[in-house]
């Protein structure tokens, strides 16, 4: 009967959400209270078993951030500059942006990187008169695909590497970076293909950016300077954090605090928690309790075992079963839950006789994090960027995504599907 219950209340927010009929941060925390009203999830087990606090405190301190350092201009002088540089040619800056977010999301983390990028976007096309939904879709779909690379990109990966002691940081750029920078040609050439007629503009918006002054966008003074390297210094703990032993959150928050402190005075603080994306955080937490309500009448966890069922304990179609199977599982249902219900299931397999469970991670990895790209809720950028999009009035059209996020998770899925084949099966037997 709970199984019933999670599955309907699931359904019925997860339809408003699509939808748009409703605030989707207000379908998703009803939803979420509806689970706790029920009796399908304790309120203690909610609030502290369920909801991704880290991930909340991480996206709140990057936020706080990139306001502070957004309010003296650098991300605009950054944004002129970059257009200049390819003339503001509409195509050579889709491909930048979308390069940009990739390189990013691999040595940074992909919620980051589009916290960083989502404003230069919106400041160009806006000079540029230029529509801002397919570079906020690149943004996404490119930041996803980034993020597969490395250890530090999705957080997919990073539950993996925490998981499973033998497999570091370069344990992952070396098994997955190969087929990712394949994927990022291929989408990118498809992304090239999809806009080449579509995105237009006239040459007197690119002479007036060209006679654009970047440094005039710049507040002069100690606040920039100080915003500029404590946001330096944040993206250096993020690359580093992996030999420090420090948490990711714990890298953002001090720099979110130590940004405050240093900027206390010469800026407005009212303003810069204004401009939080609060119902960013809430739609977050609402889909954590959405899932967790799933998790705890135990449907993901019976999804899980259903792929192992149908599989046999053949690794070749074990592993092609979860590669497929998170992917496109991925980009219904928030990754993290699902990877979380995985790795004590494929831990497990070694009690099957199955010495060498490698393939199935970067399996899981592959899919889980290229499968994000499906839908606007399937991974943590792809809210985010959501979210800044509608605040900014350009919001991003759940089915208009979902027709691109769609086609790129399907021919990521297949190029990965040979990649694997030929990397680490065609010798089993």
């Amino acid at each position: 009967m709970a199984t019933i219950v999670a599955l309907s209340i699931f359904l019925i927010s997860y339809t408003a959400i699509i939808t748009e009929k409703m605030n989707r941060a207000f379908a998703a925390c009803v939803g979420g209270l509806l689970m706790t009203l029920t009796g399908i999830v304790d309120v203690d087990d909610m609030l502290f078993r369920y909801i991704d606090w880290e991930t909340i405190v991480l996206l709140f301190s990057m936020m706080v951030i990139v306001s502070i350092t957004s309010a003296n201009g650098v991300f605009e002088f950054a944004a002129v500059v970059l257009a200049q540089k390819v003339l503001g040619k509409p195509l050579p800056l889709l491909f930048m942006f979308a390069s940009l977010t990739a390189l990013g999301s691999a040595f940074l983390d992909n919620v980051t990187t589009v916290l960083l990028l989502v404003p230069i976007v919106l400041t160009i096309t806006d000079i540029l008169a230029l529509p801002a939904v397919p570079y906020l879709t690149a943004i996404i779909v490119f930041s996803n695909i980034g993020g597969t690379a490395t250890l530090i990109g999705d957080p997919p990966n990073i539950m993996i590497g925490q998981k499973v002691e033998h497999l570091g940081f370069n344990d992952f750029l070396v098994n997955l970076a190969p087929v990712v920078i394949l994927i990022y040609a291929i989408v990118i050439v498809l992304f090239l293909l999809i806009y080449r007629r579509s995105l237009k503009t006239s040459k007197t918006n690119r002479l007036r950016l060209m006679n654009v002054d970047p440094a005039s966008y710049l507040r002069k003074g100690p606040a920039l300077m100080r915003s500029v390297t404590v946001l330096l210094l944040t993206i250096c703990g993020f690359l580093f954090h992996p030999f420090f032993h420090v948490e990711l959150v714990t890298v953002a928050m001090a720099g979110a605090l130590l940004l405050v402190l240093l900027t206390y005075g010469r800026m407005n603080l009212e303003s810069v928690f204004r401009s939080v994306e609060w119902m960013t955080l809430l739609f977050f937490a609402g889909l954590f309790m959405l899932v967790g309500g799933l998790q705890e009448a135990g449907v993901i966890d019976e999804m899980a075992k259903s792929i192992l069922f149908y599989t046999e304990g053949d690794i070749q179609k074990t592993a092609l079963f979860i590669l497929w199977g998170s992917g496109l599982i991925s980009g219904f249902v928030d990754n993290i839950p699902f990877v979380a219900a995985m790795i004590p299931v494929i831990l497990e397999f070694r009690d099957y006789g199955m010495m060498n469970v490698d393939p199935l991670w970067w399996a899981l990895s592959l899919g889980s994090c290229l499968g994000g790209n499906a839908t606007l809720i399937g991974a943590s950028a792809n809210v985010i960027v959501a979210g800044l999009a509608s605040k900014h009035r350009q919001p991003l059209p759940f089915f208009q995504f979902m027709k691109t996020g769609l086609l790129v998770v399907l021919l990521s899925l297949v190029i990965s599907s040979i990649y694997l084949y030929f990397r680490y099966l065609v010798d089993f037997h």
